[in-house]
């Protein structure tokens, strides 16, 4: 058996992308502008852009809700997903940010499907409950949180109260290189990892499961959950 050392694990990460992801050229246009924008390298491995189309394909989500946009990687395999007529509503709070992705977007042929709201997620998504409220617009189908881990909790909140029973609720990077296990580190985005991870075992309004990643991000995690009757 062959150790996960990084080098083994990153290979095993590029055969699984090379035969089950394949190469795609808005994609890579979409990693290779958020780079030379300067943006941080932290989007998802395309295995995980993968996983986040087939969830949205699997629940036959219309709507969906990204927390956390960066240049718009994750953004154009979950637009691509869902019909014609879908949305995708993502929040961003740097401006810049907000630009690479849009011009990603539209590139990528997938801009007429997604919404960018620009501001704070604690400031953007109290603004998408009324709209929900008074029915002009159905609940969400699948939410993904990738933004600020200190946050967490407040967004898994709004993930159920945006949402639905069946709502599919995604949170990356919950792994944190191996640290979410120590419950005395003073780091504040794995207290808020092991918060958010906290409340999706013990609030009625979900069911979730975690599960460990190694791909060539390296060491992390993805938690996956749905909304229950509870939420109601």
């Amino acid at each position: 058996m062959t150790d996960p050392t990084p080098d083994a694990w990153r290979a095993v990460d590029a055969y699984f992308s090379d035969i089950l992801v394949g190469h795609d050229p808005a994609l890579e246009a979409a990693v290779a502008a958020q780079h030379d924008a300067g943006l941080p390298a932290i989007e998802v491995a395309p295995v995980g852009g993968k996983l986040l189309h087939l969830l949205a394909r699997i629940s036959g989500a219309r709507r969906v809700l990204e927390i956390g946009t960066l240049g718009a990687y994750s953004t154009i395999w979950m637009a691509r997903a869902i019909p014609a007529d879908g949305r995708v509503v993502t929040i961003e709070a740097e401006p810049r940010n907000a630009a690479v992705a849009r011009a990603n977007l539209d590139r990528a042929g997938v801009g007429e499907r997604v919404e960018i709201r620009l501001g704070r997620g604690e400031h953007v998504l109290p603004t998408l409950e009324e709209p929900i409220r008074d029915g002009s617009e159905p609940p969400f189908d699948l939410v993904f949180i990738d933004a600020d881990k200190e946050s967490n909790t407040l967004y898994l909140d709004w993930a159920a109260r945006l949402g639905r029973p069946g709502t599919v609720v995604v949170v990356d990077n919950v792994g944190r290189g191996g640290l979410v296990a120590d419950g005395a580190t003073p780091r504040s985005d794995v207290v808020g990892t092991r918060a958010g991870l906290a409340l999706l075992g013990g609030d009625p309004r979900f069911d979730a499961t975690a599960l460990q990643t190694l791909d060539r991000k390296g060491w992390d995690g993805v938690a996956i959950a749905i909304v229950t009757d509870a939420a109601g």
